[in-house]
């Protein structure tokens, strides 16, 4: 029976026994299928398996070599490397170049290592998917063929993510929300604030949740009617830009009628609110992606929720919109981006490795023959593009210049929040620019 894999931040210890990886008793031996286990564990399975998906292990235990990446992290002793039996002295050559680059690149996560297996995150200066991904990389076993096959693709998302931090790290986020809402104003859509938005979208599903087909207009009326009391700025106009919203993205059945309004109908997949809210956010992502635009997961669940709580599930519609296309779209949107700032960093030298790595057959069925010179390739452009990342967060990020500021509205507040006063609670938290408290009121 297959074991309950650990969480990925777990990766310091072994996921069947629980202690820490350490070069005696307990080393770190990697599979083909990228879970790592201590030897001990591994000579006690009853099957040559993977306990975790069942994966065949091909390889004899004994020949699999120790992860020395992940020594390093919990400060062990790491002797001389173990040697490898490959099919020849060229094979071992590239081995021991990509395992040089795999635990050079480990070293990034060596600030956040913690205590018993477990790691503290908040001091690297690495984000959060950039440390998952380095995490799935660093568990890669590089002498078997599918542990190749996922390290190259473990490298391609390594780098369409650095594109992604460092395309971020270049916006203003001030003028990105307004080009977002100019965006969707731009399509005839409109958000109408977190609270606001949710109420619209929970009446819209009340009137067609039976499977009930209304006009346009008809559908509008209702909510505005049921919205006015509490939400006086709902007009007809902003509601009927919500309405173009979910119509946008295919959330209706539309039936025309000869000289009469189209009638609109909630698609059966659409009749509950986390499946119409989940297709309304993804249209807006998308809406995003087609300006342009580049919004990180916080970013998105402050915006569309007045919250931090939903980074998971904006990180999802964000990975679900994903197109085999996008990390080649990235890395020109990255050289137009740095014409613009002049390139004080000179990130434009990481170019060719991002288009190397963009390059590469984003297949995850595709299982060709991965030739040892392609791995080498992809794991010394890998350990260029995220050092260049780190090299600009430590030298040019933003981000020392934010912690000065932990107030996120430094303007005066001069009226109490009308959410606050009428629902008992805003959804804006401490982003909100009106005062929660007389003390506010009087700074």
């Amino acid at each position: 029976m297959p074991v309950q894999a650990a969480q990925w931040t777990e990766f310091l210890s072994c996921p069947i026994c629980y202690n820490e990886f350490d070069s005696s008793g307990h080393k770190p031996i990697s599979l083909g299928c990228s879970h790592t286990v201590c030897k001990t564990c591994l000579h006690k399975l009853h099957r040559k398996a993977c306990p975790f998906d069942q994966t065949a292990i091909s390889t004899d235990i004994d020949l699999l070599p120790v992860n020395c990446a992940l020594l390093q992290l919990v400060g062990a002793q790491v002797g001389t490397s173990q040697p490898v039996t490959l099919s020849s002295a060229a094979e071992v050559g590239h081995y021991e170049v990509c395992r040089v680059c795999v635990e050079e690149l480990a070293l990034y996560l060596k600030p956040i290592s913690g205590g018993k297996g477990v790691v503290t995150l908040s001091p690297s200066v690495l984000s959060r998917p950039m440390q998952r991904k380095l995490v799935t990389l660093v568990n890669c076993q590089l002498v078997e063929e599918e542990g190749r096959l996922r390290a190259v693709r473990a490298g391609r998302s390594l780098g369409e993510r650095t594109v992604t931090e460092l395309i971020l790290q270049h916006q203003n986020p001030q003028q990105l929300s307004a080009n977002l809402w100019a965006a969707v104003r731009a399509r005839g859509c409109q958000f109408l604030g977190p609270a606001t938005q949710e109420d619209a979208l929970k009446l819209v599903l009340l009137a067609l949740e039976d499977g009930s087909a209304l006009s346009r207009k008809v559908l509008v009326l209702f909510v505005v009617q049921k919205l006015e009391a509490r939400f006086p700025q709902a007009s007809k106009t902003s509601i009927g830009h919500v309405v173009q919203l979910l119509y946008r993205a295919s959330c209706f059945k539309v039936t025309k009628r000869d000289e009469d309004s189209s009638l609109m109908q909630l698609k059966e997949e659409f009749r509950t609110y986390e499946a119409l809210r989940r297709e309304h956010d993804a249209q807006i992502v998308h809406i995003a992606v087609e300006a342009g635009l580049r919004i990180s997961p916080e970013q998105w669940s402050s915006l569309l929720y007045g919250d931090l709580i939903h980074k998971s599930h904006m990180q999802s519609i964000i990975d679900k919109l994903q197109s085999p296309e996008s990390f080649a779209k990235s890395v020109q949107e990255l050289t137009i981006v740095l014409q613009r700032t002049g390139d004080p960093a000179n990130l434009n030298s990481l170019r060719p490795h991002l288009e190397l790595l963009a390059n590469i057959d984003h297949n995850p069925d595709a299982a060709p023959d991965l030739w040892w010179e392609e791995l080498e390739s992809v794991m010394l452009a890998v350990k260029v593009v995220v050092h260049g990342l780190v090299e600009f967060l430590h030298n040019f990020s933003k981000k020392s210049h934010e912690t000065a500021q932990p107030q996120p509205n430094s303007k005066y507040k001069t009226s109490i929040c009308r959410d606050l006063r009428q629902q008992g609670g805003c959804p804006r938290g401490s982003n909100c620019t009106f005062a929660h408290t007389q003390d506010e009121l009087e700074k």
